[in-house]
């Protein structure tokens, strides 16, 4: 039997729950612009604010596109799009999705059609994720608190302990890469992509920092992935 993961009821249930989430976002900007004047704030700051906000929304979006048309490759385009517009992450949806496809023997270059692996894609992804929205309202105040000790007692500390936690969740993507390697499948691609984008971020705060180009500061992701994808697709072709 085969599936299609773009067909219309799952379009349905996507427009669904993105026209549900844009409901909601008017809904609180209503509600937080009448309280605002309630309080007496400033009309043209309110206002200010709204714009500069949806302004300063166009970079994330971009990351969020890119994430989606990855994922849209073999999940097709409603459950990336209900997935990135909600909950999910590019660093979580895509490593959760291409596990599972590896553990059932899937290759994720063509668009699945097997709703078996589709459904066992979207519990992983959906299961994998819980625990975070049950555990940040809980842990989130304790994690805070500790951090603002270690920084109110050194600030050195703090940084690098942040600093830390990155370089544990970048490793732990990275192990999935050199697994890749160890079993003869072609993984030297996505390190060398990897490197380019480092090149790059790199190339971003050398103009943030020194040429004090501060509106760099909020497009230097989609810049760094827009020029890391540009660079795969030059790349791959070279080394297969």
């Amino acid at each position: 039997m085969n599936f299609d993961p773009n067909s219309s009821f799952l379009y349905l249930v996507a427009v669904a729950v993105i026209l549900f989430i844009l409901a909601q976002s008017l809904f609180f900007l209503i509600r937080a612009y009448k309280r605002g004047k309630e309080i007496g704030m400033d009309v043209k700051k309110l206002r200010k604010t709204i714009t500069s906000s949806a302004i300063f929304t166009v970079a994330p979006a971009v990351s969020i596109l890119l994430g989606v048309l990855t994922l849209s490759k073999f999940l097709g385009l409603p459950l990336p799009w209900i997935r990135l517009s909600v909950i999910g992450a590019i660093t979580y949806e895509l490593p959760a999705a291409t596990s599972t496809a590896s553990a059932l023997g899937v290759s994720i270059s063509e668009t699945i059609t097997s709703p078996t692996v589709y459904s066992a894609i979207v519990w992983v992804m959906t299961l994998g994720i819980l625990p975070s929205t049950i555990l940040v309202p809980v842990l989130l105040k304790r994690i805070q608190g500790g951090l603002i000790s270690i920084k109110s007692k050194d600030s050195k500390w703090g940084d690098l302990l942040i600093s830390a936690m990155f370089m544990g969740m970048i490793s732990a993507f990275m192990g999935m890469v050199f697994s890749n390697i160890r079993k003869g499948l072609p993984g030297w691609i996505p390190i060398f992509v990897m490197l380019f984008s480092a090149v790059l971020m790199a190339v971003c705060g050398l103009l943030i920092n020194v040429f004090k180009i501060k509106w760099l500061k909020d497009y230097a992701l989609p810049i760094c992935m827009i020029g890391a994808m540009i660079f795969a697709i030059i790349i791959t072709p070279a080394i297969s």
